[in-house]
């Protein structure tokens, strides 16, 4: 078991009690947020300590701060840009005390790591990675970074690099993108750099307040409509002209619902990304037979490559390309970091909002009680986390 490491442990006489280092943390605890003081952790052998330096809130940390996950670790977070501070026995020397790097936070082959999930995550002053995430190249040495803000959106755009480089092999002319949030917005954003020039592009809001947002948006869908109020007609005549692909940005228990409305409104063949999450067993009358969490989860951190997709037949006798994915490749996270350094402008004001870690505890706390995100008199899409360096202070102040 790993030990916190006394910054004066050589000198410390025989039975003499050693302060020990400790840095700040977001915790849940018991359906609430702090800001804690917890151990700092040397690394052991393979193992690697990070210093986050600017972090994002995803859409499933906020259900597991609302208590529709049963993910265990106390420090969620798993997107953002961090620096080594600290490296194991054995690490490779790429890996150096000093290196940028991104973590992926998805295991393709072990379940033990998800970062932020079952392994405390991103929002703190120091992440220890264990041996197993090193091993498994889990952590990635960042030639190039976007300016500082742009890092919470690296791993998300990283999502969407892998749902639309799967798409583009329907050639589509136009994507349909359903949910407003970070995940929706930057396919819009990247789906010209991602798809070409001539793709059109709709987006599909959840409410009327986001429409509104995307409305006065500087770089906006082709497209706008506002699920549920625009009507079934509107989202049919998205699929009027040529190969459609779509992509369900959607939280876990409204995929199957987005889902069966883009299968009654397509007219021709549709090609359709599951991102969003999934309960398992999930399948809708539409699709007889196909297991949904099934066809999500058969493509996982980039493997396999090329993708598993299904094709079938929905009872309304479109023809259905099916396919979904947890997590990303090595490869999409290089790529969303070139193209946040590339055109940062396209992106900027996707971070609506940059705090500190007390401040983003007090912001994770309201958002695990109301579904609203209207924060500090503005509409929250990305939360981005500066991570302040370390205090020089012992568990014995």
């Amino acid at each position: 078991m790993n030990t916190a490491v006394a910054p004066d442990d050589a000198q410390a006489g025989a039975g003499e009690r050693v302060p020990l280092p400790v840095h700040r943390a977001i915790v849940r605890e018991g359906g609430s947020v702090r800001v804690r003081r917890r151990p700092t952790l040397a690394p052991a052998a393979g193992e690697l300590s990070i210093a986050p330096l600017v972090a994002g809130l995803c859409g499933t940390d906020l259900q597991m701060l609302r208590g529709l996950r049963d993910d265990p670790a106390p420090v969620i977070g798993h997107e953002g840009v961090a620096r080594v501070v600290a490296a194991g026995h054995g690490v490779d020397s790429a890996l150096a005390p000093g290196t940028l790097v991104v973590v992926n936070p998805t295991h393709p082959t072990d379940p033990s790591f998800l970062l932020g999930h079952n392994v405390d995550g991103l929002l703190q002053e120091r992440t220890l990675i264990p041996a197993t995430a090193v091993r498994g190249g889990q952590v990635i040495a960042l030639s190039e970074a976007p300016e500082a803000d742009l890092a919470a959106l690296l791993e998300p755009l990283a999502t969407v690099r892998y749902a639309l480089s799967v798409l583009a092999v329907a050639r589509p002319r136009t994507l349909v993108v359903i949910g407003d949030g970070t995940v929706g917005h930057l396919a819009v954003r990247a789906a010209r750099h991602w798809l070409g020039d001539g793709v059109r592009t709709v987006l599909v809001h959840h409410t009327r307040q986001g429409t509104e947002w995307s409305a006065r948006s500087r770089i906006r869908a082709d497209v706008l409509l506002t699920q549920g109020l625009d009507g079934a007609g509107a989202l049919s005549g998205a699929f009027a002209d040529g190969p459609v692909a779509v992509l369900l940005a959607t939280p876990r228990d409204a995929t199957v619902t987005c889902l069966e409305t883009v299968l009654r409104a397509a007219r021709g063949e549709v090609t359709i990304d599951l991102l969003g999450g999934l309960p398992p067993g999930a399948g809708t009358a539409l699709l007889p037979g196909v297991d949904l969490a099934a066809v999500r989860a058969a493509n996982c951190a980039g493997l396999p490559d090329p993708a598993e997709t299904v094709t079938v037949r929905s009872t309304t006798g479109v023809p259905v390309r099916l396919f979904g994915h947890r997590g990303v490749g090595n490869a999409h996270l290089l790529a969303s970091a070139a193209e946040l350094c590339r055109a940062p402008e396209r992106y900027r004001d996707l971070v609506t909002h940059a705090v500190d870690l007390t401040e983003a505890a007090a912001i994770m706390g309201r958002l695990a009680l109301s579904p609203d995100r209207n924060v500090a008199g503005s509409r929250l899409i990305k939360l981005a986390v500066r991570i302040a360096p370390p205090h020089r202070t012992t568990l014995e102040d």
